[in-house]
């Protein structure tokens, strides 16, 4: 008798905990298909809000392919137009055209000076960067407390809140090795852009190293795409354009 009702008891923890629960690497690699397939081209829109109210507004063009390769190209402000980056791993460019060979930039730097930084604007996999060190349950979401895999990420680490049934982040707060918090990333409005992708259509942080300011960016007609590899190259950087 005592043996049955153990057995019903360890039958009905099993069945409480979702089968995802024990290995959080594989829950973040799944929020990474889930927020980009393997290889896609969209549009974004990063807007820069100041204390004061006052906006600055840039429009990108990027591609992606794999979980290390990330072209962009600035359609506007017409000052930017013609800019374009490129992100091979943890190595980052930036092409200004007339000046002759792409420009080594880092993760930590802002193509556009806002709170959003370059490692946030040519986002790799987050599972290509981190690893999962543990992971918590909270009323419907999963915490993820994910460790940089190398001294060369923007942020050490990362707590990533998941809605536990979609699988998309709901916020991600970034730390640096001291422990201070860089800055928190909330994800928004889950949009169907079409043949099966379904993520949050807008990117809002801020930081509180950085008060009074925000940054948004805004997703905008994402789709499955084939790419040749020659697109992620340096002497494809001026015509990144040319994939539109």
């Amino acid at each position: 008798m005592i043996k049955n009702s153990i057995s019903i008891i360890l039958i009905c923890i099993c069945l409480a905990v979702p089968a995802y629960s024990d290995d959080g690497n594989i829950i973040l690699q799944k929020v990474d298909r889930n927020l980009n397939p393997e290889v896609f081209e969209m549009y974004r829109k990063l807007i820069n809000i100041e204390p004061d109210g006052s906006k600055k507004e840039f429009i990108m063009f990027t591609v992606k392919k794999g979980r290390e390769q990330v072209a962009s190209v600035f359609l506007s402000p017409a000052s930017e137009k013609g800019r374009s980056t490129l992100r091979l791993g943890e190595n980052m460019w930036l092409y200004i055209p007339n000046v002759g060979k792409p420009i080594r930039i880092t993760s930590l730097q802002s193509i556009t000076g806002g709170i959003f930084n370059n490692a946030d604007i040519m986002r790799l996999d987050y599972s290509a960067e981190y690893h999962c060190e543990k992971m918590e349950q909270q009323e419907g979401l999963l915490l993820l407390h994910l460790k940089a895999k190398t001294r060369f990420v923007a942020y050490e680490s990362l707590k990533m809140w998941v809605n536990a049934k979609n699988l998309l982040p709901d916020k991600i707060k970034c730390f640096a090795s001291s422990g201070m918090l860089i800055k928190t990333l909330y994800f928004k409005k889950i949009t169907d852009f079409g043949d099966g992708i379904v993520r949050p259509a807008v990117i809002e942080t801020d930081s509180p190293l950085h008060k009074g300011y925000k940054s948004i960016m805004i997703f905008a007609k994402m789709k499955k795409r084939d790419l040749p590899d020659e697109a992620f190259t340096f002497n494809f950087l001026p015509r990144v354009e040319s994939l539109r």
